[in-house]
């Protein structure tokens, strides 16, 4: 299931979002301008959360990774996937926050989500990089903010796809139940198959909690 619009409009322009979504981009070209190889696995290695390097009595340099990991991505589809729910949910919650409070909330998620990937695999030396811990943040503070909100989704059936539209409670709720499912199969097993099932549950979760904090006085929740 792939969301590709809502029918949420935001009152102001969401700078911070879009300014999100050119920041990963950008560091998504130079990641394309190393050269393949041991100075490109040099950087992942030295940018990306490690989680036994994080566990283990580390340099205060290594707990860095886990902002910098955030802005990292592992191939296009990685990227697009990432910046796609970026655009279509993160805007409406920047709206709900205020700029200065979202990049906070933003980031929050994003730690939170780093936190519960590495107490899944507190032993792993893969690195783990990517947005989607922090955008799974914003996700679920989309779930409790605005549940009845359309989302226009493509779902594959088979070699055939249909554009269905669906509230966002179920959408996102479906998401959710898919992420705990595979995150589950994973645990004492091969660390997701290159997936941090548990960053996202995570991060969703962080969303949940912190959306009451970070939101603007009067702004409701279940809009």
């Amino acid at each position: 299931m792939i969301p590709l619009h809502d029918d949420n409009p935001t009152e102001s322009f969401s700078y911070l979002t879009v300014g999100l979504i050119v920041l990963n981009v950008l560091v998504f070209f130079y990641e394309l301008s190393l050269p393949q190889g041991e100075l490109a696995g040099a950087f992942f290695m030295q940018y990306a959360a490690i989680p036994a390097l994080i566990v283990e009595p580390p340099a205060l340099t290594v707990y860095g990774s886990l902002f910098t990991s955030m802005f990292l991505h592992g191939g296009w589809m990685h990227l697009i996937g990432n910046m796609l729910y970026l655009w279509i949910f993160g805007n409406n919650i920047e709206d709900s926050t205020g700029r200065i409070k979202f990049i906070l909330f933003y980031l929050l998620c994003g730690l939170a989500a780093s936190g519960a990937h590495i107490l899944s695999a507190p032993m792993s030396r893969v690195p783990c990089v990517g947005a989607s811990g922090a955008i799974s943040g914003i996700l679920g503070a989309y779930l409790l903010l605005y549940p009845r909100a359309r989302v226009m989704c493509l779902v594959p059936i088979g070699s055939f796809s249909r554009i269905v539209y669906l509230p966002a409670w179920l959408m996102l709720i479906m998401w959710f139940v898919m992420q705990l499912f595979s995150g589950w199969s994973t645990l004492g097993g091969d660390e997701g198959g290159g997936v941090a099932w548990w960053a996202h549950i995570g991060g969703f979760v962080a969303g949940l909690g912190l959306i009451g904090i970070f939101k603007k006085r009067g702004r409701r929740m279940w809009a």
